[in-house]
């Protein structure tokens, strides 16, 4: 949903309090009926009071009721308090999920012919994606070094329409110089996607940094209770408007149940992601002085892989990043996320409670190589953590004995 509302002039923590709260939707405070937060709107069909009305009434415009498939006020908020901490943003579009984001973008930009360019340290599901549905739909992909502008460059041809970046990777944590990327694809008439969900606008605000339209995985740190899905697109007026028309086209909607709890996630977003933020800084700094890890993979953390690009564009950081092992093996990687009692083992991130995953890159890299330039071949083991709300020195310990099931797997 689009947004007139102007609120640049608060700060992030404010504008995360007050967006997407208009009085038609929660009632004025000198109403009985007033409410903090907007009712959970629950209706497939919108009722007319007679025919006049039905013909009178603006048959697709934002915030008005139609049919339950455009929206009622639980959806229409949480769309706008998205639309009102991104800066530059005209509206934003919801779908059932970030993979579902990310879809209903790229369909949206390419078409049949069409080239489109992938960060090579993409979200696996986004490289499934293009190895699937959108090759089924006549889209060519090729992907390029997350770190080199010149690769990017070099991969570029006429029928190129569009590039997906990811910064930093999900995985190997990768920071991208956005700026840079987005202008030159600008030059060269090339819509920038990028998948923002590592920092949100809160860390890193995509359309100001040049970047034609954010997605994200509200599923994520929005959420921050793992409870529910939904994914999100940001975008100027042009693309906005069209991101809505494509979204409708596929009959797209979310449940205004899990809008609700992703506003409530909203609410304390900010405080949640400097928590995170400063535990897992303190966690991978005791795992660099570590003699068991051979590299830390944390773009916040000083003399780490990317810390200059990320210093200079965020303002904000989250509790998602990646160690590797020093040699060892598969199985006793395995055994270290086994022996850990604090993080659960699970592909999401960006809740209240820690994770751990391993990270097996080498399969699905096509133009930048695992281990990372640096790295020994022997170590290629990763391990990717997401830092919950536990007390540091908790998750410190209990990483501590872990390693000591790695040693001993060994």
């Amino acid at each position: 949903m689009s947004s007139s509302d102007n609120m640049s002039d608060l700060g992030p923590g404010t504008r995360g309090v007050l967006a997407g709260r208009r009085k038609e939707w929660t009632g004025t405070p000198d109403h009985p009926g007033a409410v903090v937060n907007p009712a959970v709107w629950r209706a497939s069909t919108h009722l007319y009071p007679d025919m006049a009305a039905l013909r009178a009434h603006p048959a697709n415009e934002d915030g008005r009721f139609y049919y339950g498939r455009r929206g009622a006020p639980t959806q229409w908020a949480l769309a706008e308090a998205l639309t009102q901490i991104e800066p530059g943003a005209a509206g934003t579009v919801l779908y059932p999920s970030g993979v579902a984001a990310i879809a209903g973008v790229l369909l949206t930009v390419l078409r049949p012919g069409d080239v489109l360019l992938m960060t090579d340290n993409a979200y696996e599901p986004s490289r499934v994606m293009a190895r699937g549905l959108l090759r089924d739909f006549g889209v060519e992909t090729r992907w390029f070094d997350p770190t080199s502008i010149a690769a990017f460059e070099a991969a570029c041809c006429d029928r190129t329409k569009a590039v997906l970046l990811e910064s930093p990777g999900s995985l190997t944590m990768e920071v991208q110089d956005v700026p840079a990327l987005a202008a030159a694809a600008k030059a060269r008439g090339i819509v920038s996607v990028l998948d923002n969900t590592w920092a949100s606008p809160l860390g890193f605000a995509g359309l100001s940094h040049g970047v034609d339209i954010v997605a994200m995985s509200l599923t994520k740190h929005v959420s921050g209770h793992s409870d529910c899905m939904m994914g999100s697109a940001s975008a100027g007026p042009g693309w906005y408007r069209k991101l809505r028309l494509r979204s409708q086209g596929l009959g797209l909607v979310v449940s205004p149940d899990d809008a609700s709890l992703m506003l409530r996630g909203l609410r304390t977003m900010k405080m949640r992601l400097e928590a995170e933020t400063v535990s897992a800084l303190a966690i991978a700094g005791w795992l660099e002085g570590r003699p068991e890890v051979a590299r830390v993979l944390c773009p916040m953390l000083p003399g780490s892989p990317g810390h200059e690009l990320w210093a200079r564009d965020f303002a904000g950081g989250c509790g998602l990043f990646s160690f590797v092992l020093k040699g060892g093996s598969s199985a006793a990687r395995d055994a270290l996320i086994d022996a850990l009692a604090l993080f659960g083992i699970g592909y999401s991130w960006g809740g209240f409670e820690s994770l751990a995953t391993p990270v097996d890159p080498a399969s699905i890299r096509t133009a930048s190589a695992w281990p990372l330039a640096g790295m020994a071949m022997e170590d290629r083991f990763g391990v990717r953590l997401s830092i919950g709300l536990e007390d540091t020195a908790d998750l410190i310990a209990d990483i501590e004995q872990a390693l000591g099931a790695w040693r001993a797997a060994l």
